[in-house]
């Protein structure tokens, strides 16, 4: 608020003019038609002259600390909020990585058993169906207390499609099979438990056997291997899919040691699971693909024509539509699974 006198009076007693104390500037119309016509001056000299581009310039650096310093408080808030929010993220994004990490790993179980098959020239028309067995992954909640009996509990059970005999692995290899089901849990036999057997075979030559459980976590034999077979140590065992119980190629056991004694007719074997029984905690359940091996080799031999003739430029031709194959959640249990381990699978 400006204050001014008037006109200056006359000082009596002096004789001079009194001055104003406050100087009278133009009106705020005045100044604001002067700044609008400056700045409609300055914008036309700007878009059709390069005269203002470095001062423009020079602005623009002067001005850089200031825009720096405002963006600040809204990249502290980022920060703040993202570590807030990836911390659930990550985990989440870690659980979905181990379960496909696991069944990688499950399926690379079955491609070293493919690749020992293709060199000794074996018939491969069912490779796609051995590779692509249908898993459910569990969990391990639950261990067996009884020092003599080496049963798991897992959190996956009637309904989700689990049945008595259903193989059970970790990313290694075979651990066990379920022998007990409830409706939200089931109760799994591992291999080593005393009472469990499983047919085996030498993956390298194919040398049949059966691997007994021993009681010890660590630690497998097996029985009735004559003196004189070709096994030695380092062999992979896997699994021979007779009995029906396992499906065959998975990993069950490295050989260790092999004891050969002239005087007793069969050699002592003792074998290492593959699967880490006492530390594995995310597990797969196998179901089987219920197609006889007769329909699984007609059905790749079609499928093998057809890509044939398609590289060739030639119509495929049309083909019998394959056996229905029940989904995971709905697989039954075989017919052949008693109500039981079985003799075959246990002993």
């Amino acid at each position: 608020m400006r204050v001014a006198i008037a006109d200056p009076l006359p000082d009596p007693a002096r004789g001079l003019a009194i001055k104003p104390l406050f100087a009278k500037g133009p009106s705020l119309g005045v100044r604001l038609l002067v700044l609008a016509v400056l700045s409609v001056a300055l914008m036309v000299v700007d878009a059709r002259f390069d005269t203002l581009k470095p001062l423009r310039s020079h602005l623009g650096q002067v001005l850089t600390p200031f825009y720096w310093l405002a963006e600040q408080p809204v990249r502290l808030w980022r920060g703040v909020s993202q570590q807030f929010s990836s911390r659930d993220e990550l985990i989440a994004e870690n659980e979905k990585l181990k379960a496909e990490a696991l069944l990688l790993q499950r399926r690379l179980q079955k491609l070293a058993t493919l690749t020992e098959q293709n060199v000794r020239l074996r018939e491969l028309l069912n490779s796609a169906a051995l590779v692509d067995d249908k898993v459910l992954v569990s969990e391990l909640i639950g261990v067996d207390p009884n020092p003599f009996t080496h049963r798991i509990l897992i959190d996956k059970g009637e309904k989700d499609g689990v049945f008595l005999g259903q193989p059970v692995l970790d990313a290694l290899g075979l651990m066990g099979q379920v022998v007990e089901v409830m409706p939200y849990t089931a109760r799994v036999l591992l291999l080593t438990d005393s009472t469990h057997s499983i047919p085996v075979q030498v993956n390298r030559n194919g040398l049949r056997a059966i691997a007994i459980g021993t009681g010890n976590p660590e630690s497998l034999e097996l029985r009735h291997v004559a003196d004189t077979a070709d096994i030695k140590e380092g062999d992979l065992l896997v699994s021979s899919g007779l009995g029906q119980r396992f499906p065959a190629g998975y990993p069950v056991a490295t050989v260790r040691e092999v004891i050969h004694d002239p005087a007793q007719p069969f050699a002592v074997v003792r074998v290492q699971p593959t699967a880490r029984l006492n530390r594995s905690r995310h597990l797969l359940l196998v179901f089987s693909d219920p197609r006889s091996p007769e329909q699984r080799a007609a059905e790749a031999a079609l499928a093998q024509e057809a890509a044939d003739r398609q590289a060739a430029g030639a119509p495929a031709p049309e083909s019998v539509p394959p056996a229905p194959v029940p989904d995971a959640a709905e697989s039954p249990a075989p017919a052949a699974a008693p109500a039981g381990p079985s003799t075959q699978g246990v002993r």
